[in-house]
């Protein structure tokens, strides 16, 4: 009797202390499990600039290249130079802490540090305040970030390397402004790329000719894009990977190069490449090692997960004897450690999950064409009717553009 009685002064204790477990696992998932590469809402599209200013926030990197490319689409090009620029220049760099370097092995990869822009998106950050100074009549200005991408692209900084799609919109953009000794330079980088884009390479070749031989394009170069870059995939390989320990994949398949005698349409699929090696040895040796210093941790938090719910269901059920609740404390206790333990495999996926944040809001494909009309351009007619839905307007260098970002035609 005495036992018992002291079981049950003890029972409110350890409902209280069980109850208070279950929170601080919960919470702590809830911590470790945010899904950094998950897409956040986009906000509304509004044809006023203003109102398209308003939700940017430069802390925020992730939606501030969301939202220039949002302003670039609505011809507010003067927010496009303001707040490109600054990214430009602030989300260039990684800061290092020995703090944050060390503490970012306990919990997922890229929670406590800034995303700085990979190569890919630096070079095309630079085309977007190219083709804004050009929408608004600054010609010299365009020619400046021109060069300037023509540095990013071979700047050996986070995934460097010959980028072909930014080789091919400088290529239009050098074009565009009548500087076919510019543009020849870059069409001649692109006749390189016999291995992985021999169409896009033929295509080149022949621009370098015609460029040779005084001829220029058959109309003003547009540029068009299609569909969303799509969601990334990933899975633990622990075999016959470079990778760390990871499997990134594409959810959505990428198209392929297409063609014609006016133009050129390739897939973004180089860019989602660059996304796939972060976690190379050969790419960044300290997101490589973190990630493996990583993998005990994730399988500790695991192993205490399910620990914990089987601690919770055999101590609630031992109450539930003890205290002859008939069945209910240990019903109660067994679904909320069942939960628990249910949760373990999760634990461990999602404290090993790579850091997969990218500027998201970019096409799956590019085409650029000279044709009068998009649908005279043979590789937008060979696409399907749903891709053709998808496709929009990107660039015009037909357009003439007020300071204020409304449009002439």
């Amino acid at each position: 009797m005495i036992t018992m009685h002291c079981l049950s002064m003890r029972a409110p204790s350890f409902l209280a202390g069980s109850a208070l477990i279950i929170l601080v696992m919960m919470n702590l998932m809830g911590c470790q499990h945010q899904p950094y590469a998950e897409h956040l809402p986009h906000p509304k599209v509004s044809a006023d600039c203003e109102a398209i200013r308003s939700h940017l926030d430069i802390d925020d990197r992730i939606g501030t290249l969301r939202n220039i490319t949002h302003a670039f689409n609505q011809a507010c090009y003067d927010v496009v130079l303001e707040y490109g620029s600054r990214a430009q220049t602030d989300y260039r760099y990684k800061q290092f802490s020995i703090v944050k370097e060390t503490s970012s092995i306990f919990l997922p990869d890229g929670m406590l540090t800034e995303y700085v822009l990979e190569s890919y998106e630096r070079g095309f950050l630079t085309f977007l305040l190219s083709a804004s100074h050009y929408q608004l009549n600054n010609f010299d200005g365009s020619k400046v970030e021109l060069r300037r991408l023509d540095h990013e692209i071979i700047t050996p900084l986070y995934n460097y390397g010959e980028d072909p799609i930014n080789i091919l919109l400088s290529a239009v953009m050098w074009e565009t402004l009548d500087q076919s000794d510019e543009s020849w330079v870059d069409w001649n980088r692109l006749s390189t790329q016999q291995e992985r884009h021999a169409l896009v390479s033929e295509f080149a070749s022949r621009r370098m000719r015609a460029i040779d031989e005084g001829q220029g394009v058959v109309g003003p170069w547009s540029i068009y894009t299609g569909g969303t870059f799509p969601d990334i995939d990933w899975d633990l390989q622990f075999t016959g990977s470079n990778n760390g320990y990871f499997s990134v994949k594409p959810k959505q398949r990428f198209g392929e190069d297409c063609v014609s005698d006016t133009g050129v349409r390739i897939s973004t699929r180089p860019w989602f490449a660059k996304i796939a090696l972060r976690h190379n040895d050969g790419y960044h040796p300290i997101l490589n090692v973190q990630s493996w210093m990583r993998l005990p941790f994730g399988v500790a938090y695991s192993i205490t997960t399910f620990a914990s719910g089987a601690s919770i269901a055999i101590g609630g059920c031992a109450l539930d004897v003890y205290t002859q609740a008939e069945g209910a404390l240990c019903e109660v206790f067994l679904n909320g450690g069942t939960a628990l333990i249910r949760k373990s495999p999760k634990v461990l996926r999602h404290v090993l999950q790579p850091d997969l944040r990218h500027w998201d809001n970019v096409p799956i494909h590019f085409l650029f064409t000279t044709a009068s009309t998009v649908e005279d351009e043979e590789c937008f007619s060979n696409l399907s009717r749903q891709e053709q839905r998808q496709t929009k307007k990107l660039f015009d260098a037909n357009r003439v553009v007020k300071s204020n970002g409304a449009i002439d035609d």
